[in-house]
C-alpha cells in the first residue's frame, strides 16, 4: 500500500461530517485571509481532530473564500471546535481574521453519499453544485455527493443553515447549476 493510498483511507473517516464553509469578505481582502487562514490556521484545527480538505477561491466570485472541513463525527466536530476556538491560536489571530469578513455563516452541515473528497479522480478544476431539496441521484461526473447532515448544530457558536435541505455535488466537470473553485497553494483538493 502506498503512503496516499494509506492517506485517502485515513482521510477518508472525515467525510463524515463535512462544513461547505462560504465567506463573503471585504473587497480586496480575499487574499489576506488565504494567507493568515494557511499559515496560522490548519495544522492548530487538524491537531484539535479536523481535516481541512480544502482552501479556495471562487472563479466567479472576487470577495468569496471557501473551504471544507470534515469530522469523523457530531461528537468529534463538537471537541474539535471547542478546541481550536476556545484555544490560543484562534483568540490571536480571530480579530484579524474577523476584519476580513462580512459573512460567515453561509455554511452547510453535511453528510456523505458519495464519498471521495479524500481522494479526487485525477484532472483539473473543481466544480461544485449546491442544490435545494431531497437529494437526487447525482451525475456520473460527480466523484462526492453529500447532503445535509439532520442533526442539531453541536457547536452553536458558529452557525450553520437550516433552511435546507440541500445536495452538494464535488465534480471536474462543469455544470449549469455549479460553480468553480480553485485551490489556493495549501488545498489538499486540487
Amino acid at each position: 500500500m502506498t503512503s496516499s493510498e494509506t492517506s485517502s483511507e485515513t482521510f477518508s473517516e472525515f467525510e463524515t461530517v463535512v462544513e461547505l464553509r462560504r465567506y463573503t469578505l471585504h473587497p480586496g481582502r480575499r487574499d489576506e485571509l488565504i494567507e493568515l487562514f494557511e499559515r496560522e490556521f490548519v495544522e492548530p484545527q487538524e491537531a484539535a481532530g479536523a481535516h481541512v480538505f480544502g482552501l479556495f477561491r471562487s472563479r466567479a466570485s472576487p470577495d468569496e473564500f471557501v473551504w471544507l472541513r470534515g469530522f469523523r463525527s457530531m461528537a468529534e466536530r463538537k471537541a474539535a471546535l471547542e478546541e481550536f476556538y476556545f484555544g490560543p491560536i484562534w483568540k490571536e489571530h480571530r480579530s484579524a481574521a474577523n476584519e476580513t469578513m462580512i459573512d460567515s455563516d453561509n455554511v452547510l452541515l453535511l453528510r456523505p453519499l458519495r464519498r471521495g473528497l479524500a481522494s479526487p479522480p485525477p484532472g483539473t478544476g473543481l466544480h461544485v453544485t449546491v442544490s435545494p431539496g431531497a437529494p437526487a441521484p447525482a451525475p456520473d461526473s460527480v466523484f462526492a455527493a453529500f447532503e445535509t447532515e439532520p442533526s442539531a448544530n453541536t457547536f452553536p457558536q458558529l452557525p450553520v443553515r437550516t433552511d435546507g435541505p440541500f445536495s452538494v455535488w464535488f465534480s471536474r466537470v462543469a455544470s449549469p447549476a455549479s460553480f468553480e473553485l480553485v485551490p489556493t497553494s495549501r488545498s489538499l483538493i486540487r
